[in-house]
């Protein structure tokens, strides 16, 4: 919930120290608050919503991406993943945060690997971020947008993850502890690519991995690099939901893709191949975020 993080958590108006949480008499009046008296009202369905000026740049994904993302994952095809990712958290961690958390699916099973963590949700996603909001007990959801500056304060977190999502590199360095660790998975060249040309998917850039120790350059240092390749066989309907909750749901020709669909066995054999990345934060004096 988010009285559990909400001392991690900053004003994104004024750069006031923390957020308070303030109970109302009902679960519909709760608000948090800063010292300066700017106020956010936490949504019904749990979680609060911290951009500003503008909203953000980016909408995130849709309702329809998220309930796609919410069947497919809770097949368990991804648990591989949730477990690698859990395993590269390490053991006493305080606050973790999920950079681009989705339906929260990853970051929960992060809070079940380690008892004592707390958990902060990050996206710019509404729709994401009321489903988070119910995916465990120890989440604080927000709605956030990390090219505009993380609403959390520095040095604050043990821990960040960010499965299948953009990164803001100086702003994670700011919100980590000193040594910190990063958990970062990207997909291959090799994941997905039996429903590729068939289906007309986005593909992936063969130097992904080493372009993104790039840019993580000078604030993070190489830890550990594991490849995580293994087949999963899907169903026509876990083919469906799978598009629908990437990237790919925006481009192409539906109509076309589903006639494709239409075409496949009952099951398909389709390998899911991503780099599991590990990194430290690297220590050097704190910047604040041009936006906090």
């Amino acid at each position: 919930m988010l009285t559990d993080v909400v001392d991690a958590l900053v004003c994104p108006q004024c750069r006031a120290r923390e957020l308070d949480s303030g109970l109302g008499v009902g679960d519909t009046d709760r608000t948090l608050w800063c010292d300066r008296g700017h106020s956010f009202d936490v949504a019904r369905q749990g979680y609060v919503s911290l951009l500003t000026g503008d909203g953000g740049k980016f909408s995130g994904d849709s309702a329809e991406m998220i309930a796609a993302r919410e069947v497919f994952l809770g097949e368990g095809h991804f648990d591989p993943i949730a477990a690698a990712v859990s395993a590269g958290v390490p053991e006493g961690s305080d606050v973790v945060l999920d950079v681009g958390v989705g339906t929260g699916h990853y970051l929960a099973a992060v809070l079940d690997a380690h008892a004592d963590a707390r958990g902060i949700g990050v996206d710019v996603s509404k729709f994401a971020a009321r489903r988070a909001a119910r995916s465990h007990p120890r989440l604080g959801s927000v709605v956030a947008d990390i090219w505009s500056g993380l609403p959390v304060r520095s040095g604050a977190l043990s821990a960040v993850t960010c499965v299948f999502a953009p990164r803001n590199a100086g702003e994670l360095n700011r919100v980590l502890v000193d040594d910190g660790v990063l958990v970062i998975v990207t997909p291959t060249s090799r994941h997905q690519r039996e429903l590729r040309g068939p289906l007309g998917l986005i593909g992936v850039e063969e130097d992904k991995t080493r372009r993104l120790g790039e840019s993580l350059s000078g604030l993070f240092e190489p830890v550990a690099e594991s490849p995580l390749e293994y087949s999963m066989m899907l169903s026509r309907n876990d083919i469906d939901a799978l598009i629908g909750m990437g990237p790919s749901a925006r481009h192409g020709d539906p109509v076309a893709r589903a006639a494709a669909l239409a075409q496949f066995p009952d099951t398909t054999e389709v390998t899911a191949s991503v780099t599991v990345s590990i990194y430290r934060a690297t220590n050097q004096p704190r910047r604040a975020s041009a936006s906090l």
